[in-house]
């Protein structure tokens, strides 16, 4: 009997000393099947990876639009892949959805959200604020990013892409040199806040745009 406990005990021990502290819930799975880590920075629990979902958490499919002119003009829900090349950016980089994507509140999968300005500014304070958030927040090197970099050292987890955006014109800009992120908050009638990091510096960028706007999305947990 003591033997048992001992060998119980022992695998209690063993198993707690391979947890990392600061991971969260692994394989998130969205309505595609596409599955996501996370990582647990002060308080909240990020997704590690950028959203890639073409459905929302009810199953329900978002409308894919290609055309530039078509994009510009919506007033409704739409995501793209950058450049139209979802065999090139889609693992890499996810989806880009404008802001009436995000404010149906049904994108992320269940238990998770996209999160508010307020929450991004929670997670910018935790590291720093925003003058050099942008460091511990950027993926390291340049397979990602385009050099220099400048400052990135990942310290959080976050891993953040330049997954460049496209504009509300319907233009691909971007990729390589700026990560584009959606919050959920309006900032007037057609526009919304939304953060972006560059590879010229370390700071976190808060600012915003048209909300025909196509950018990455980071979902929360509940």
């Amino acid at each position: 009997m003591k033997q048992i406990f001992y060998l119980v005990a022992s695998l209690i021990i063993l198993s707690g000393c391979k947890k990392d502290s600061n991971s969260g819930p692994a394989n998130i799975t969205d309505k595609d099947g596409n599955t996501y880590t996370s990582i647990k920075i002060g308080s909240q629990t990020w997704m590690k990876e950028n959203l890639k979902t073409t459905k929302y958490n009810d199953g329900t499919a978002i409308p894919l639009v290609t055309d530039g002119a078509s994009w510009g003009a919506l007033s409704t829900p739409a995501y793209c892949w950058y450049d139209n090349d979802a065999v090139t950016n889609k693992n890499k980089f996810g989806a880009l959805y404008n802001w009436y994507t995000v404010n149906t509140g049904k994108l992320c999968p269940t238990g998770w959200h996209v999160p508010s300005d307020a929450e991004w500014t929670t997670l910018t304070t935790y590291l720093g604020g925003e003058s050099v958030a942008g460091e511990k927040l950027k993926e390291t090197g340049i397979s990602n990013w385009e050099s220099p970099n400048t400052g990135a050292t990942n310290t959080s987890g976050f891993t953040g892409l330049a997954g460049g955006g496209r504009n509300w014109g319907g233009t691909f800009v971007s990729v390589g040199n700026r990560g584009y992120f959606w919050p959920s908050s309006e900032y007037s009638e057609t526009s919304g806040w939304y953060r972006y990091l560059s590879n010229l510096d370390g700071k976190v960028y808060r600012v915003y745009g048209n909300k025909q706007d196509g950018f990455s999305v980071r979902c929360l947990q509940d």
